[in-house]
């Protein structure tokens, strides 16, 4: 893929493809048989729907991040290098029933179930068409299945295990999903999250997207053990995996999923990557420093879509398709900005300041839409 001097890691620029990192990449997919055989089932269309999705995510944040540059906004959350944790396990799902709650550095789930790449823009810009209406720039799609985040770490592990709850409790053929940080693992709300699933025996999978640091401290410096045998505290059944690794986490969540839809309780994922910038464009040199450069060096040598590209090659698909797959996107995000940037004086009125509330009855506002 194209590379962005202004915009990109340093290690990203003169990326190329270590054919040992290739290897890697190939025989990660057949440590386990069944991830193996999900992997086998994938045709070509499949592949190129992922890279697609891949790319999506990653121009969106350069999109952003030009912005920051150029004053539009003034500071963006990214999720550049982990792009593969959310891309591979949103893809897993069927994004018309399940219903997903993302971190601010999942926002490729938001375009993934359905949400205009548009609106995703405007949510920075808080403009009255945008899906909060200008309230707040964490933004969700009750109809398209998509909760939105809060700023408070952790909360999504309960929303979530009371969202997979109301499922059980209907009878639905249907998966709540949410992405918790290591950092967040901290947490009491991710606890208590994690526990009420497991003793409720509620369809819901934990995606724990290890990148290693939480806002600006090290894994080390804020917890010891083994964050992979962290779930089984709780009983519930997890699957660690290559974070930089699209099919292997696709494949991972596609297990986990199987096991909830046959009422065999919470399923937990790790994944194992690293942020590639700050917690947000604001601290990006204060996030280096935390850092020793060979750990940059390590991981952006793994840049997960540069390693599925080279595979995808390896495996016979034509370079020039995936250069048109990259040509396309770039118009599409460049379209969307656009279009985003023609709402910027549609500001929101006082009255609508306030929400009216988020549900009716039983049913939260949205999701009366969404089909069984």
């Amino acid at each position: 893929m194209k590379r962005y001097t202004a915009f990109d890691p340093p290690e990203y620029l003169a990326w190329t493809p270590d054919p040992k990192l290739i290897d890697e990449f190939n025989h990660t997919l057949s440590l386990d048989a069944k991830r193996e055989a999900v992997i086998k089932g994938l045709t070509e269309e499949d592949f190129l729907s992922l890279y697609r999705d891949l790319l999506l995510t990653r121009i969106h944040d350069i999109g952003l991040k030009r912005w920051v540059r150029t004053g539009v906004i003034s500071k963006a959350w990214l999720g550049t290098g982990e792009e593969a944790v959310t891309v591979g396990s949103v893809r897993a799902l069927n994004p018309r029933h399940d219903i997903v709650s993302p971190m601010i550095r999942n926002a490729g789930a938001l375009h993934m179930m359905g949400m205009p790449l548009a609106d995703m823009f405007r949510g920075y810009l808080a403009t009255a068409d945008s899906p909060s209406g200008g309230r707040d720039l964490h933004i969700g799609d009750m109809g398209a299945g998509i909760i939105q985040p809060i700023s408070h770490m952790g909360t999504s592990a309960t929303i979530m295990t009371g969202v997979a709850l109301s499922f059980k409790n209907r009878g639905e053929d249907r998966v709540a999903m949410t992405w918790i940080g290591d950092g967040a693992t901290k947490c009491a709300a991710c606890h208590e999250g994690l526990n009420l699933a497991a003793v409720q025996n509620l369809p819901v999978i934990f995606v724990i997207q290890n990148n290693q640091v939480a806002l600006g401290t090290r894994a080390d410096a804020h917890g010891i053990g083994d964050l992979h045998a962290w779930p089984h505290m709780y009983g519930i059944e997890s699957w660690s995996c290559d974070g930089n690794n699209v099919l292997d986490v696709y494949a991972a969540t596609r297990l986990a999923a199987a096991q909830c839809r046959k009422g065999m309780g919470p399923t937990a994922i790790v994944a194992d990557t690293f942020r590639m910038g700050g917690h947000a464009t604001h601290d990006e040199r204060e996030a280096r420093d935390a850092f020793e450069p060979e750990l940059f060096a390590h991981w952006g040598q793994r840049d997960p879509i540069g390693l599925f590209e080279a595979w995808l090659v390896r495996e016979g698909i034509n370079p020039s398709g995936l250069a048109q797959v990259e040509d396309e996107v770039t118009i599409e995000m460049d379209e969307a900005a656009n279009l985003a940037l023609a709402s910027r004086d549609r500001l929101p009125s006082p009255e609508k300041a306030l929400y009216e509330g988020i549900s009716e009855g039983s049913t939260l506002i949205g999701l009366e839409n969404r089909p069984v």
